[in-house]
């Protein structure tokens, strides 16, 4: 699918400086207006923080409208950046070029979508992927489990709280996806926030809460609540640094983007910080607890940027959604 897809970009350039080669960074004005991915929004809003101190008089502003959200405003250009946890979908990007934006797609980080319970839950410490699917899904005719006695009867038999990202979060579409499948439904009645925050403090108020968010709020908030060990079939795995970056913590691991508007990077202030972000992402990423991409995979995001190679690379021509490596679907 041509339309889709970028040309070649021309060879991997090396980090490009924060201030265009017209206008020093202390010299620029304007606004950079951001939205989407809450999961995205503490490395994005800790780029922001340190961009200020360079370019004191440029305005950014950082939304969580979700990455759902985020592309429905980035798709009809009202806003300039779209930070999102998942790649664009075919309907996102049709309705961009409907509305003749063009884009570019940089990943920034990876990230471990981490299942969390209460610090009091003694019981459900590791979990199998069929234990998450038994709890966080319903059969087509509503049927859902209600206690943890019904995941497993050794455990109590108690009313299991429920909290999760909204259906706006690309959080929740990879959750969806990983868990429920394309066919499967997500059960309904569970509490819901795009505010990462508040699922942290509702599974923290809770004994028998379970939730998910980024890894990022886990590492933040690791002493509220309990991360669990991820069972996909070769032994329960933890989040860490290390498990999500060689992918031993799945099927839970995935790659973190913002996506630019190109008609954006024609002012100062917007090139500016995307170069910014690119060249400072390495440290902040980590520094914001989650996992820096390897540095190729940098170089190859600032060569795209300097060559303006619009277009997603994760739907293939049949429309559908790529999945595997980073390194070797991004190019």
């Amino acid at each position: 699918m041509k339309s889709l897809l970028a040309g070649l970009a021309v060879g991997v350039l090396g980090f490009v400086s924060v201030a265009s080669a017209q206008t020093p960074a202390a010299n620029l004005t304007g606004t950079v207006k951001i939205d989407g991915s809450s999961t995205v929004y503490p490395i994005t809003e800790a780029v922001a923080e340190e961009f200020k101190k360079v370019a004191a008089k440029v305005n950014v502003t950082v939304g969580i409208s979700g990455t759902g959200g985020g592309f429905k405003k980035f798709s009809v250009g009202e806003i300039d950046i779209s930070d999102a946890s998942r790649s664009i979908k075919k309907e996102e990007h049709d309705k961009a070029v409907e509305q003749k934006v063009e884009y570019i797609e940089i990943p920034v980080a990876y990230d471990g979508l981490t299942v969390v319970i209460n610090k009091n839950n003694t019981w459900a410490k590791t979990l199998k992927v069929d234990d998450i699917k038994k709890m966080f899904t319903e059969t087509k005719d509503g049927k859902k489990i209600s206690t943890w006695k019904e995941v497993n009867p050794a455990w109590p038999d108690k009313a299991i709280k429920f909290f999760a990202p909204g259906t706006d979060s690309g959080t929740f579409d990879y959750f969806k996806e990983v868990v429920a499948g394309k066919d499967g439904t997500i059960r309904s009645g569970m509490s819901v926030s795009e505010d990462d925050n508040v699922l942290v403090k509702g599974v923290a108020g809770d004994e028998n809460a379970i939730g998910f968010f980024g890894f990022a709020y886990f590492v933040e908030n690791k002493d509220k609540v309990h991360a669990v060990g991820i069972d996909g079939g070769k032994g329960a795995i933890l989040p860490t640094h290390e498990t999500i970056e060689n992918a031993t913590y799945a099927p839970f691991s995935r790659p973190l983007f913002i996506y630019v508007n190109k008609k954006a990077v024609a002012r100062p202030e917007v090139k500016a910080f995307v170069e910014f972000y690119l060249k400072k992402a390495p440290d902040l990423v980590e520094e914001v607890g989650y996992v820096k991409l390897p540095s190729e995979l940098y170089s190859r995001a600032a060569a795209n940027f300097t060559a303006l190679k619009t277009g997603t690379q994760f739907i293939d021509e049949a429309g559908k959604g790529k999945h595997g490596p980073l390194a070797d679907i991004y190019k």
